[in-house]
């Protein structure tokens, strides 16, 4: 058993683990191209005069640089009236921005992973250059000596970014391979009871040994407590290392064709390894259901005619969360034991196709009656349509449910240009051009507008997903894994606002939450997930 202060400490690591993984890539992107040391000499730079200097794509270089702000790397200061960022350097930039050269080893592994992940076993290629990774980890890094305690703090943090570069990936590529199945959680194993070339694996289990992650004794391997803690939470590092693709492609991305890893439509996505990413999703969200199932079995307790008439998962990906919501409400609510005299009609809508199999087989095999079909978040009258015209499904009379979504829509110029100001931090891109903080809240206003026909009578259960203030991420390293979302969803197009900005925008568009249904995770000013049900006004 561990105790509260350990907890404190291995999740702190996990955090700075992720910090890692998308940190390196991006600061050796910009090593390599000289942004760093141009930064250094000038001491204070606009984002435009980096972007025309180094020929780079505006929007993908503000979200590399706001990386090193949530780093504590740099001050990021942003005048929305006329759309200027600065970037300031400040008492860490110029021994961390040192440190990168240590970086550039470890910076190859997005593209190793990428090799890893679409292997079935690990090839003598990827065991030779992850055995130079964890000789690298035994010397250090190589990472010099602290003079001062500014200078220890930052070796730290580079040190457990370098760490979790290596090990996260490693440990979603045995989580998904089910080595954290119980039987080798709870006994020890040798090497090959788990991976045919017995010898070159033990180099991967020496490696979690010498981080503490197993005990070692003879031939045999067995999880510490450290080790397990990570085991169980081997999905928190899926999603980030999900987008290994995109950063292998960082140099591309940021300095050359934005669009490199566009995929057409119904083609594979190049950006994300969504298989991972959903697995990765599933363990990580898993602790927000307690909160929706309040809400479900709240609304579904009430007298029928104040029901919906059934739910709408827009989004619905492999179809387990329409899974979920089915089993909440047939076993823990009045509408559940009346099914036979008021069916529960259930939508799974999603914009790829591919995933639209997998719900309606994993539905089937559920023995769950429903509809899935094809949706686009950003057009709701036309889903509203089709679901009157083919299914004779009124959307206004079902609850409109969605996670992690409403920031991973398609952009779109808002039709209105306002005169706003926004408040938000956040950096943002469309295929690598920079779009304007005060652009992105009309958008999603007039987003939630086109909406808010459809959740007046029994609303919109959101889970959402957001950023937080540079200043805020900086001063918490290890409290919150926001740097990692932020540079996985900025590089990819998807657009997350801060908590409240975005609470903000919903109340201008006419939604109204539901005040005692209202979750943020954490609940404080560190909260990077937010559940809402919103009716419309």
């Amino acid at each position: 058993m561990i105790s509260k202060d350990q907890q404190t400490l291995f999740r702190s690591q996990l955090f700075r683990h992720l910090d890692g993984i998308v940190t390196i890539p991006i600061a050796v992107a910009l090593f390599k191209a000289g942004v760093t040391d141009y930064i250094l000499e000038k001491k204070k730079v606009t984002l435009s005069e980096l972007t025309d200097r180094f020929k780079a794509n505006e929007g993908y270089l503000n979200v590399a640089l706001r990386t090193f702000c949530s780093q504590n790397w740099l001050q990021q200061e942003i005048n929305h009236r006329n759309g200027e960022i600065h970037f300031t350097t400040n008492e860490h930039s110029a021994f961390a921005f040192g440190l990168i050269s240590k970086y550039e080893q470890i910076a190859k592994m997005p593209a190793l992973f990428n090799q890893l992940f679409k292997a079935d076993s690990f090839s003598n290629e990827i065991y030779h250059t992850l055995n130079s990774f964890f000789k690298q980890y035994e010397l250090g890094f190589s990472l010099p000596k602290a003079k001062n305690t500014n200078e220890e703090m930052i070796l730290e943090q580079v040190f457990f970014q370098l760490e979790g570069a290596i090990a996260g990936p490693l440990i979603v590529k045995l989580g998904m391979g089910d080595l954290f199945h119980k039987y080798f959680m709870e006994a020890s194993f040798r090497a090959e009871e788990y991976h045919e070339d017995a010898d070159n694996f033990k180099h991967i289990l020496d490696f979690f040994t010498s981080i503490g992650w197993f005990y070692k004794k003879n031939q045999t391997y067995q999880f510490t407590a450290k080790g397990l803690f990570f085991a169980k939470r081997a999905s928190s590092y899926g999603v980030t290392v999900s987008y290994l693709p995109t950063f292998a492609k960082l140099d591309e991305l940021i300095f050359g064709n934005p669009n490199v890893l566009k995929s057409g439509d119904g083609q594979e996505e190049l950006h994300v390894d969504r298989e991972m990413n959903v697995w990765g999703s599933g363990g990580a969200h898993s602790g927000y259901f307690k909160n929706i199932d309040e809400i479900l079995i709240d609304l579904f307790n009430r007298p029928i005619s104040e029901q919906p008439k059934g739910v709408l998962d827009l989004g619905c990906g492999n179809g387990a969360f329409l899974i979920h919501i089915f089993d909440v409400i047939e076993k823990r609510t009045y509408r559940g034991k009346v099914l036979d005299e008021h069916p529960l009609l259930l939508v799974g809508a999603d914009y790829n196709r591919s995933a639209l199999k997998v719900s309606r087989a994993n539905l089937i095999k559920a023995d769950i009656w429903a509809k899935v079909v094809w949706g686009d978040i950003g057009k709701p009258d036309l889903l509203s349509a089709e679901l009157k015209e083919d299914y004779n499904i009124d959307m206004s009379e079902l609850l409109n449910v969605r996670t992690f979504l409403d920031h991973n829509r398609i952009w779109e110029e808002p039709e209105v240009i306002t005169d706003r100001i926004s408040t938000s931090t956040g950096a943002f891109a469309s295929s690598g051009k920079r779009i304007s903080n005060n652009k992105v809240e009309d958008s999603l206003l007039e987003h939630f507008k086109k909406w808010q026909p459809y959740i007046k009578k029994f609303g919109l259960l959101l889970i959402e997903l957001h950023t937080l203030n540079p200043e805020i991420t900086s001063a918490n390293i290890g409290k919150t894994p926001a740097t990692a979302y932020d540079a996985t969803h900025g590089f990819s197009d998807q657009y997350i606002l801060e908590a409240d900005v975005f609470l903000r925008i919903a109340e201008e568009a006419g939604l109204r939450p539901d005040e005692r249904l209202m979750a943020k995770f954490p609940n404080s000013e560190l909260a990077t997930v937010t559940i809402n049900l919103f009716k419309g006004i």
